[in-house]
């Protein structure tokens, strides 16, 4: 590290778990980003303040007054303008020295498995299940590990999807994919606009501590919040046998 970054990431530097040594971990890895909105927005910039050297970002959309509420990488000047490059320029504001790839396309079957195997940590900040099954079949064969947050009303939960790990469950292994709940979008349930900053913030923590090699992560342990109560529930989840995505993963 020169001295500016040994300036700029000093904080860090001076937690024992991390060190000099866990922040040149940081900033020698490849995250890759799947959704630049609610969730994607504090992950994004979060994992840009850290020193994350490389991040992808991935979402097909553009930013819309709508999203304002709760979008806090973009801006009201940005209106019209993908949503992955509106995210890059905030995050370029913040550390110059960065490298952001910016995909303003849909993530699919066919793309995913390239864009994973160059990653060291996946993020799902994805709004739909079809994506969400996607990028965990990817995650699972080239076994990366994988921080998936979701956030609808006062709702929220987050949870990590290490496939490095043999008694580590997939995101299958809990919502399989041939029994998928019926799709609840914000545009037509609404969210409370500080729930996907908790969420979103706790995910790029997760992904940091992956990163660093710092403490235990979430994987086998889905947290749920009620954001009316602020409320936290966990579940211990265990790897499914006969899962139709992992079952043939060695034990």
């Amino acid at each position: 590290m020169n001295d500016e970054q040994l300036l700029r990431y000093s904080r860090h530097i001076l937690l024992d778990d991390i060190g000099v040594e866990g922040q040149q971990r940081l900033l020698a890895a490849h995250a890759l980003v799947i959704g630049a909105g609610g969730l994607g927005s504090p992950v994004a910039l979060y994992l840009a303040t850290a020193g994350v050297g490389r991040i992808t970002l991935v979402d097909h959309d553009s930013v819309d007054l709508t999203n304002l509420q709760r979008q806090i990488a973009h801006r009201e000047s940005r209106i019209g303008m993908a949503k992955v490059d509106s995210a890059a320029q905030t995050m370029r504001e913040i550390n110059p020295g960065l490298q952001v790839r910016t995909l303003a396309q849909r993530v699919d079957a066919a793309s995913l498995p390239a864009l994973v195997a160059d990653a060291d940590v996946v993020l799902d900040c994805s709004d739909n299940f079809a994506t969400r099954h996607a990028v965990n079949a990817a995650c699972v064969a080239h076994q990366r590990p994988l921080v998936s947050g979701a956030a609808i009303g006062f709702d929220g939960q987050i949870s990590v999807y290490d496939s490095r790990r043999a008694d580590a469950p997939c995101y299958a292994c809990l919502f399989p994919p041939d029994a998928a709940p019926e799709e609840v979008r914000c545009a037509t349930m609404g969210v409370f606009a500080p729930l996907v900053g908790i969420i979103g913030s706790m995910q790029a923590a997760e992904a940091l501590k992956l990163l660093a090699g710092v403490g235990d992560s979430l994987a086998g342990r889905l947290l749920m919040l009620d954001a009316r109560r602020m409320e936290w529930s966990e579940v211990r989840l265990g790897r499914d046998p006969g899962c139709s995505c992992c079952a043939r993963r060695p034990n």
